[in-house]
């Protein structure tokens, strides 16, 4: 996968808060899995991480942290490293960071357009891009919980150092498609947010067939469905922002899935038994399957996990 050279990138979207004050505590410390809890954030791999380290004496809950008391979250985008340094496609080269900006960029595209042919108008959400720990709407959070979706801010937010955890502590293949499925499964939770899935799921239940799972596995299948479109996707000159996305970039994305499946943390990540009981993400078969019936129909309305007759897989 490439980024177009020549495509204008849309810095607003994105605020780099590394470096801000906006942590607590100075960063680093304990756990911040709870945040994906009683905050109401949902994170691609947070909960069953906190989880499965908890179980192994790994870590605490951050000082001060209270799920039912909102922080203080930013909504707007502001310019560090990011907004400076990062205008144009060709910039990736020179600056790994701007990767995120035509990433967003193009995922936000994308659903702006869906919503449109639909009737409905997209809200856009920033990307934040923090350093170790930061304050969000749904209470302060550490890079411990990997990126995660904010529903009380609608927000999204990254510590940029996860992508190198994929690869070091879960062995996943990375690259840049990789990357994306990561942003975009988090703009995934975004879309059920605007219309309203999420409000239908019980916080802090658990299971193979929860709604939790449910929700988790349609992000994958909603990021699928951006995959598909992405090289259709357009600055707002109408250029394009994703090119030459291969059948490896597929196929690493789909790993990337498999490498963050409950049963994957727990027994590869854990060292443990697999427990279905603690499922909040699902299985690493089933999040390849979702992931791949989004890019395979490119179609958000096969993305129906809550169905009563949905085969989760």
């Amino acid at each position: 996968m490439d980024i177009n050279p020549d495509a204008e990138l849309d810095t607003s979207q994105v605020s780099d808060d590394r470096g801000s004050g906006g942590g607590y505590g100075g960063g680093g410390g304990g756990l911040g899995g709870r945040v994906a809890i009683g905050g109401g954030g949902v994170s691609i791999v947070g909960l069953i991480i906190y989880l499965v380290l908890s179980q192994l004496g790994g870590g605490s809950l951050p000082a001060g942290f209270d799920p039912g008391v909102p922080s203080q979250g930013s909504s707007s985008a502001n310019g560090g490293e990011i907004g400076q340094n990062c205008h144009f496609g060709r910039d990736v080269k020179t600056d790994a960071d701007c990767e995120v900006v035509p990433i967003v960029n193009s995922i936000q595209n994308y659903w702006t357009t869906e919503f449109a042919q639909r009737g409905s108008k997209y809200q856009p959400a920033v990307t934040h891009v923090f350093s170790q720990s930061t304050n969000t709407g749904c209470g302060p959070a550490t890079a411990d919980v990997g990126p995660f979706y904010c529903p009380a801010d609608k927000n999204v937010y990254i510590d940029l150092s996860f992508y190198q955890e994929l690869q070091t502590r879960f062995g996943a293949k990375g690259g840049p498609f990789a990357r994306a499925y990561v942003l975009a499964h988090e703009y995934g939770h975004h879309v059920q947010d605007l219309i309203g899935t999420s409000r239908t799921v019980k916080a802090g239940v658990t299971g193979a067939t929860s709604g939790s799972v449910r929700l988790e596995l349609q992000a994958d299948c909603y990021a699928g469905v951006w995959a598909n479109h992405a090289q259709q996707t357009t600055t707002a000159s109408g250029k394009p922002l994703v090119e030459n996305v291969s059948q490896a970039d597929v196929a690493a994305a789909v790993d990337t899935a498999a490498r963050i499946g409950d049963d994957y943390i727990q027994s590869k990540i854990g060292g443990q038994q697999v427990d279905q009981s603690q499922f909040t993400h699902g299985s690493s078969a089933q999040r390849e399957k979702w992931l791949t019936t989004g890019l395979r129909t490119g179609d958000p309305t096969q993305c129906d996990t809550f169905s009563k007759n949905a085969n989760l897989g």
